[in-house]
């Protein structure tokens, strides 16, 4: 647990600032103090249309951030394909989204999508930027995965998040399984997706070889009770 490092997802920071136009809050800024109060990394998620992260920003934080720099999204749009060539993040990590999707909801296929996948991964892997793909915690996804050449998987947690208070040892099952698969496999381990401050720290500790999560909506709502630095740090105990 102690190697599990925190990526914080800034979409919502820039969200707040789209709502009103002009630059505030300033989302470099933000990055910058998050990576401060102790965040491991930063991670965007740009969409086509622009709603929160716009691809400028990616351009201005790669300049500005010294943790490794995340940029996750739906590798079936060009343009997202050549924003990330363009910056060379630490990671990109793959996300199935459709066109308008409010927020990810699935992992890849990575059987009925194999080739494409590993045309894209090698793409990303030739430019030297560590990938990961967003996978639902299925030994058979995760095994399929191995194959398309990918570094890491990105566990998606929704489902863990949503059963957690009615049966946690039943809704972490999947995921145990899915990890102990990556392992034995040789994959590196991400996971994200409504993890909170009520079920971080039982997933982390039962997760083998969790490397990352990536939190973003959480950790921004807490925040506004707890303030950004102490809400971090909150996080980060969880991890521990």
């Amino acid at each position: 647990m102690s190697n599990c490092k925190l990526s914080v997802n800034i979409n919502k920071i820039a969200t707040l600032r789209n709502s009103r136009g002009g630059n505030n809050p300033d989302l470099v800024k933000v990055a910058l103090d998050c990576e401060r109060f102790g965040a491991q990394g930063i991670t965007v998620h740009p969409r086509p249309d622009e709603r929160h992260i716009r691809y400028q920003d990616v351009f201005d934080l790669k300049g500005q951030i010294d943790t490794e720099f995340n940029i996750e999204g739906n590798c079936q749009e060009q343009k997202f394909v050549d924003l990330v060539l363009a910056n060379r993040p630490a990671q990109v990590t793959l996300v199935p989204d459709a066109q308008g999707q409010i927020t990810s909801n699935h992992g890849w296929d990575t059987v009925k999508h194999q080739n494409y996948l590993q045309d894209i991964i090698a793409t990303f892997k030739e430019a030297g930027i560590r990938v990961s793909i967003f996978v639902d915690p299925n030994v058979e996804m995760v095994e399929a995965a191995k194959t398309t050449g990918t570094d890491r998987i990105e566990l998606y947690t929704e489902s863990y998040a949503t059963n957690y208070l009615h049966d946690k040892e039943k809704a972490i099952a999947p995921y145990i399984a899915a990890a102990e698969k990556a392992k034995a496999l040789d994959i590196g381990l991400n996971a994200g997706h409504d993890l909170d401050l009520n079920n971080l720290k039982y997933f982390a500790e039962n997760i083998p070889g969790l490397l990352e999560v990536s939190i973003g909506h959480a950790l921004i709502c807490d925040a506004l009770y707890l303030g950004l630095e102490n809400t971090i740090q909150r996080y980060l105990y969880q991890l521990k």
